[in-house]
């Protein structure tokens, strides 16, 4: 793989922390697909007038252009995109059993989870998810092909075989020893590609959906190849009541998950609308992440999850568009609706302050990162860090925000910080003018 030698000059935001996002004027250098400097406008042209520059692709952003780290989907399901939009009118477990089981049955065909996957992780890129945890479904050689489709369109991912070993009315499931075999298996065959943006995980798919038996043998597994673990956890009422009369010997829903050795610093949990306080602290004393998933539990009418609580636990938070639950593959829409759910939850229950905007691009970018174990690679643009980014246009010639002449905001560093907040509250992929994964283009509408 040949990397081009890029120098982005202009507008560069990217988080720093969950309470500070830099938005500064400067270059920013990228060599073999790492950032390889960064400084300021003065700095680079000093550079420039010794040739520093001359083997450089230099981009000069305009004055509507910036750029920032990708976005990272910590929890959505590949199979489930045929059904977007579709049975969002039930409960969770009627809406699994009508709707999202009998779909997922379909990729035991090979050739049908290719043509579904091929647009999955396209559709993905050119929203500007630069890294994505996905779900599949129970099949072995039909989650393959979600691994062919990432590396082949040069997507960050990771990537898991779901484990079900209860049965269902559905007859979606898969029995233990098979099961065990399958993802032991898969977990093999990802890890002799020898790619260093793609990894297996290990997805028991929840706790209605395993025994004891399977998610302890999963954890065993996670435990032997290094893998991360992602699972569902109180993400709907009647679930949370089901699982406990399931495991009477547990006093909650984590310590079902956590009597399996599942629980660490490399599980992420999607959901937690329903924890308890001792769920809480038994979460953060096991350094697990969370993936909120405002626009399913929304949508499934679950709930509303008070992501204000996690982070003041000091438990790290992603942002999931949770597809087909959810009903928009952006993460861009998953930051907005996190602002909405923390706005209404601080009107009616008073847990604030809520999520503000700068905060939703930390949560969809470096809090993504941290979720799955990935902090040291991606979700700023600190020096030598993997440069996955995304080149935005907030006055795109065909996107949805209009420029006015007499816009409000005075000042340099203003209209710079104009740029990045509109676009997080107005922008979608049109504004989305390039992708890079590791340095390399994989989307580009500026040619």
């Amino acid at each position: 793989m040949s990397w081009e030698k890029m120098v982005f000059v202009g507008v560069i935001a990217f988080p720093r922390s969950l309470d500070t996002l830099l938005i500064t004027y400067g270059y920013l250098a990228v060599e073999n697909g790492k950032v390889s400097k960064r400084g300021t406008l003065h700095e680079f042209s000093e550079m420039e007038k010794v040739n520093a520059w001359s083997d450089f692709n230099v981009i000069r952003l305009t004055d509507s252009q910036f750029i920032m780290p990708g976005l990272v989907d910590c929890h959505t399901h590949a199979p489930q995109f045929p059904n977007i939009g579709l049975g969002l009118d039930r409960p969770l477990l009627d809406w699994l059993e009508r709707y999202t089981f009998p779909l997922e049955k379909r990729y035991v065909d090979a050739q049908f989870a290719a043509s579904v996957y091929e647009n999955v992780v396209r559709r993905l890129l050119d929203c500007g998810t630069t890294t994505a945890c996905y779900f599949a479904s129970i099949h072995l050689e039909g989650t393959m092909e979600l691994v062919k489709s990432v590396i082949k369109h040069g997507q960050r991912a990771l990537v898991g075989k779901v484990s079900m070993n209860v049965r269902n009315n559905a007859g979606y499931y898969n029995e233990t020893e098979k099961e065990i075999a399958d993802v032991e298996y898969f977990i093999k065959r990802v890890l002799s590609f020898k790619h260093d943006l793609i990894a297996p995980i290990v997805t028991p798919r929840f706790a209605l959906s395993c025994d004891e038996q399977l998610m302890t043998c999963l954890a065993k597994i996670a435990e032997k190849y290094g893998c991360l673990v992602q699972t569902h956890i109180s993400e709907n009422l009647r679930e949370v009541e089901q699982v406990l009369r399931n495991n009477p010997k547990c006093s909650s829903y984590a310590e079902v998950y956590d009597k399996c050795k599942l629980l660490n610093h490399k599980c992420i949990l999607a959901h937690g609308v329903y924890l308890t306080d001792d769920e809480i602290t038994l979460l953060m004393s096991r350094k697990v992440s969370v993936a909120h998933c405002p626009a399913s539990n929304t949508r499934l009418k679950s709930g509303l999850c008070p992501v204000r609580k996690l982070l003041d636990h000091a438990i790290t938070v992603g942002l999931g568009t949770d597809v087909s639950g959810g009903d928009n593959a952006t993460v861009l829409d998953a930051m907005r609706r996190a602002m909405d759910v923390s706005t209404h939850l601080e009107f009616a229950q008073g847990i604030g302050p809520s999520i503000g905007w700068k905060e939703a691009v930390c949560l969809a970018t470096l809090g993504g990162a941290k979720a799955l174990n990935l902090e040291d690679k991606i979700g700023t643009f600190d020096v030598g860090k993997e440069f996955d980014a995304l080149l935005i246009d907030v006055y795109a010639a065909n996107g949805p925000i209009d420029r006015y002449n007499h816009a409000a905001e005075k000042g340099k560093d203003a209209a710079a910080t104009a740029l990045v907040k509109r676009f997080v509250y107005l922008g979608d992929d049109r504004n989305i003018a390039q992708v890079y994964v590791k340095g390399i283009k994989v989307k580009d509408t500026m040619i």
